[in-house]
């Protein structure tokens, strides 16, 4: 697969996921991977989980996504996500995501990185 087709399924199963069962998401994480919300920095697969569960029911809509491969072509890739996410039934807010997927085999990837900002002011 190319780094776009991973992308693209990644970031597909992952916004579901998020949306319908946070829990789903621990095997995409590792003890290494860490997680930047709003400037805060989480590490470990558990602990960024319980982080995603902390904001209850949200509805993300996913308004684009630039690819990049990363570290010797097939060994990372780097993803940046651009969208609105509900929380709550709130206001929809602009929000963009950068994933680095680190391989551990052919065709597996874990989430190495996470750096997560609400955009403000749109």
């Amino acid at each position: 697969m190319s780094a776009e087709e991973v992308a693209n399924a990644f970031v597909k199963h992952f916004y579901e996921a998020f949306d319908s069962n946070v829990d789903g998401l621990a095997s995409l994480y590792s003890n290494e991977s860490m997680l930047t919300f709003e400037g805060n920095q989480i590490q470990g697969s558990q602990q960024i989980i319980a982080k995603l569960k902390s904001f209850g029911q949200v509805k993300h809509t996913v308004k684009g996504m630039d690819v990049q491969p990363s570290v010797n072509g097939a060994n990372a890739i780097l993803i940046f996500v651009t969208g609105v996410v509900q929380i709550g039934g709130g206001n929809p807010l602009h929000f963009c995501e950068m994933f680095q997927l680190v391989s551990t085999a052919p065709g597996a990837y874990y989430v190495h990185n996470d750096v997560f900002r609400l955009n403000y002011g749109l």
